[in-house]
């Protein structure tokens, strides 16, 4: 069965008229649509933000944290254990997903500010039932086709639509500041997690030095008990340390194997395929940070920078919770053929259209509408309240991280001087006895004294670096230079002579 062609035809023609006239006026019903602008005021935060941080010490050789901030600590394992962590971690991969949901809502969102064209064909072939009496000569086999386009649109005149989109477009970036957090949290457990290695690592080779050197002294008093100046109560105290440090050492060895076990999931790999070398925590650098301006940590922390996007969005919902107490105003249009035969389809007589415009107000929803909105309300209010707590605590952690690293710096250093004087005395006691002029209450003191300033001071130094890490983290991880005319108008200007 052939088909009419019609594009020349006075059908055809109007047809395309009548249908680039629609297309026309949804367009110019899209332009006006979002009358309303929905806009957002950065919110006055009602705090004292300070001019500096009362914990800051510049140094000569302090410097705002790089991007790449692991770097200063010169480990190269530390640096790749970073770097494949930040495209292998789990948490992050998972946040990037996030981000890729929240931008797939705001294709949704946005598809409510244009029409909508829909294509419909419908073939429906009946027969009726001929009863018994009736009137003959009528075939009870009909047909009826049917091709149509429908568009449709709402025009957003009090702009609902338009805040909805602000809104997902807000929770998008929101997702891309949580990615930020989530990552930095995950770099800074693999920090932590790779020092908790080098901390049992030291741990444990004090450990064992210790219980070589009281296995030694165990083995001198053993001869002097033989040689009769010294008793089996002598002996038997000894013993008991030696025994106490082999204890110590499983311990450690818990530890140090749980955490490669940990930071193994940190980097993305199964615990059976990872190997961490490690090595000593005194290796490893501590690097100065100058922590910039409290003012500018409000840009540089993802949290915040989290915190103030969500609080945007919530500005966004309640625009539309607002706009929709107002009427609603949509446009329908309808054009196509209906025949009862495909080959007449076509014809001059088939075609037909039809156009709607209609416009709803609500008027009682039994409080829904109202509801909403208060509950937009409120929501927005609590997460200005969370948006502040975030600043607060930002300037918070800066400076109970600055504090941590400058007086972890002077513990490491006096615990450093206890380990000097208690070695030196262990020396002395340890020649005394060697000579048989000492003790062993003193001996036994001076030993207990220096294997534990000794293990003291592995745990000082772990938290020292720790307590780097945590300044790193507080600060937002690595800050991004400044551009170079900034700089360079930031530099003093000489004054000719």
């Amino acid at each position: 069965m052939g088909v009419r062609q019609f594009s020349g035809s006075g059908t055809g023609r109007a047809f395309a008229r009548l249908l680039v006239r629609a297309v026309a006026m949804l367009g110019a019903a899209a332009m006006l649509s979002g009358c309303i602008i929905v806009g957002y005021e950065k919110p006055d935060l009602n705090l004292d933000v300070p001019d500096s941080y009362k914990a800051a010490r510049k140094g000569p050789d302090a410097a705002l944290p790089p991007l790449d901030w692991w770097r200063g600590f010169r480990s190269s394992e530390l640096t790749q254990l970073m770097e494949e962590a930040q495209t292998a971690n789990l948490d992050i991969a998972a946040a990037v997903a996030r981000i890729r949901q929240a931008d797939a809502l705001v294709r949704i969102a946005n598809a409510a500010l244009l029409p909508t064209l829909d294509a419909n064909f419908d073939a429906t072939r009946t027969r009726t039932a001929i009863l018994s009496g009736a009137a003959r000569g009528g075939s009870p086999v009909s047909s009826l086709y049917n091709l149509n386009l429908t568009a449709s649109y709402t025009l957003d005149f009090w702009g609902k639509n338009r805040a909805t989109v602000l809104a997902a477009e807000e929770s998008a970036i929101f997702s891309r500041f949580d990615k930020d957090v989530v990552a930095l949290t995950a770099l800074v457990s693999v920090a932590n997690t790779y020092f908790n290695i080098l901390d049992a690592q030291d741990r444990l080779r004090v450990a064992r030095e210790n219980l070589a050197a009281s296995s030694r002294i165990l083995d001198l008093i053993k001869q002097r008990d033989q040689a009769g100046t010294a008793s089996q109560l002598e002996v038997s105290q000894q013993q008991s340390l030696v025994e106490t440090q082999r204890a110590s050492i499983p311990p450690l060895e818990i530890t140090l194997q749980q955490s490669k076990t940990a930071l193994a999931l940190l980097v993305g790999r199964a615990p059976e395929h990872f190997i961490a070398a490690g090595g000593s925590a005194y290796r490893i650098a501590v690097p100065r940070i100058a922590p910039g301006l409290p003012s500018e940590l409000i840009n540089q922390r993802p949290d915040i920078r989290e915190a103030e996007a969500n609080l945007k969005s919530a500005n966004f919902s309640v625009e539309a919770a607002r706009a929709a107490f107002f009427p609603t105003i949509a446009l329908t249009g309808q054009t196509g053929f209906e025949s009862l035969a495909l080959s007449t389809l076509f014809g001059p007589g088939a075609w037909f259209y039809t156009m709607t415009a209609a416009a709803s107000q609500p008027i009682f929803h039994g409080g829904a509408l109202l509801g909403a909105l208060e509950q937009a309300q409120g929501r927005q209010l609590e997460l200005l309240q969370d948006y502040r707590k975030a600043v607060l605590s930002g300037f918070s952690d800066v400076e109970q991280a600055l504090i941590a690293v400058q007086q972890q710096a002077l513990h490491e250093r006096y615990q450093r001087a206890v380990v000097g004087a208690s070695k030196q005395a262990f020396d002395i006691s340890f020649q005394r006895l060697q000579q048989g002029t000492l003790d062993m209450v003193t001996l036994t003191q001076t030993q207990q004294t220096l294997f534990t300033a000794q293990d003291t001071l592995a745990q000082v130094r772990l938290a020292r670096l720790q307590a780097v890490v945590s300044l790193y983290q507080a600060l937002g991880g690595g800050w991004s230079p400044p551009p170079r005319e900034t700089a360079a108008a930031a530099e003093p200007k000489s004054v000719p002579q």
